[in-house]
């Protein structure tokens, strides 16, 4: 299975395009990784090239004629306009590019398989309860195997079969040179961040991503008929930090340039035993707490860190200052006597929602996931969808919707007294 590339060269690593990785979840899904379902997939170059581009339209007057032409070799979309008249447009092999799919369904045409993300969910049992909103054949993407190895998003994934068939209800439309286009019941959005993905990163805008590729303004609500404006000057040319809304998860594009200048998972590790070296000290206890092994990201351990949110105090766990009248979740910090939520502090363990390679000195409220603090000053700053017509920040390791001003602190640390 080797690419021509490799042939001469066995050693040669093969090309990675970039990855995906889903947003809330720490490293790894709850119950772990296993195969086609991850919380990251990595997209390489395939040793044959799988991609497909639009070749033949035609213009079917009954579905039974639809159906002849759509037979099971050949990759086609069928506009399905009225019960008497269906657009089938049919694809042919395009050996300069390699086609990735994603979505819900777990059937073959799939590459990467996603549901729905239940903020600060541990387990997958957390999350089977959910009707799903994201499409089973939600989208794909097709990356040119020549650099600078170009990705591409477009709606909608071919299915078993092949097809991706647009019904009735579906918004669709034909373009001003004669094609068919449409959207998806739910919706592709993208956001591409303005200045790439560094600490100098800004939002940008969401749109929604065409079955053709093309870019509109956001619909109404998720699944409202009417289509937005087509914005003409903007590309589903994914670049480095651009976020992908499925409608139930969202999903972080990193180039594999953008990873090699990402702080790797040892860099993080570095980072922990760092903070630990430096014995930082509970004020009250004077006992010395220590961040956790990434490995043990979900067992509250006795020498963890706490907060308090609302002053950035860092504590050992103890079991004063309780506001009994507050639900018990408020507690007052012994230090400055403000009052507010009290959580444990967890490191941010997934490498990729970083924007630069500072020290873990600022954590989100109100989940404690704690990273640098340009880190939690953009994921802070980015409306994230949320349902079929809300948006709202959100921690990227849990999926928290943040709390509080700013959705985030600065830690405070007392050093060891001798």
């Amino acid at each position: 299975m080797f690419s021509p590339d490799q042939e001469n060269h066995p050693s040669k690593a093969p090309v990675k395009y970039g990855e995906l990785i889903v947003l809330g979840y720490n490293g790894s899904l709850p119950n772990g990784d296993r195969g086609r379902r991850k919380s990251r997939f990595a997209l390489f170059k395939r040793p044959k090239a799988n991609g497909v581009k639009p070749s033949t339209v035609h213009i079917a007057c009954t579905p039974q004629a639809a159906k002849a032409i759509s037979n099971k070799d050949q990759h086609s979309i069928s506009y399905t306009l009225s019960r008497a008249q269906t657009v089938v447009v049919e694809y042919t092999h395009d050996s300069n590019t390699d086609m990735f799919q994603i979505g819900r369904s777990t059937e073959s045409p799939i590459d990467f398989v996603v549901t729905d993300t239940v903020p600060g969910s541990q387990s997958n049992s957390d999350t089977q309860s959910v009707q799903s909103t994201i499409s089973r054949f939600a989208c794909r993407i097709i990356c040119e195997r020549n650099p600078p190895f170009t990705a591409r998003i477009y709606a909608a994934g071919f299915d078993s079969s092949k097809n991706i068939f647009l019904g009735e209800k579906a918004a669709k439309w034909k373009t001003s040179d004669g094609q068919m286009d449409g959207l998806t019941t739910n919706g592709v959005l993208v956001m591409h961040p303005r200045n790439g993905f560094t600490e100098d990163s800004k939002p940008g805008v969401w749109r929604e991503i065409s079955v053709c590729g093309n870019v509109f303004s956001l619909r109404e609500t998720r699944s409202a008929q009417q289509r937005g404006k087509m914005v003409e000057n903007e590309t589903n040319q994914l670049q480095d930090g651009s976020l992908i809304d499925l409608c139930g998860a969202t999903l972080l594009w990193r180039t594999a340039e953008g990873l090699s200048r990402t702080p790797t998972v040892k860099h993080l590790e570095a980072l922990r035993q760092e903070i630990n070296a430096a014995r930082p000290q509970c004020p009250v206890g004077f006992n010395t707490l220590a961040f956790p092994s990434m490995k043990r990201k979900d067992v509250v351990d006795e020498k963890q860190p706490w907060v308090y949110l609302n002053c950035g105090h860092v504590h050992g766990y103890h079991n004063w200052g309780n506001k009994e009248e507050r639900d018990g979740k408020d507690r007052e910090c012994p230090m400055c006597r403000s009052v507010g939520p009290y959580v444990p502090l967890w490191l941010g363990c997934e490498a990729g929602f970083y924007v630069d390679a500072g020290p873990p000195t600022h954590a989100f409220s109100p989940c404690g996931h704690v990273c640098s603090e340009k880190t939690t000053a953009y994921w802070s700053q980015i409306p994230l969808p949320h349902g079929t017509h809300t948006f709202h920040a959100a921690c990227p390791f849990c999926a928290h919707q943040l709390a509080g001003e700013q959705g985030y602190i600065r830690l405070i640390f007392q050093g060891p007294l001798d």
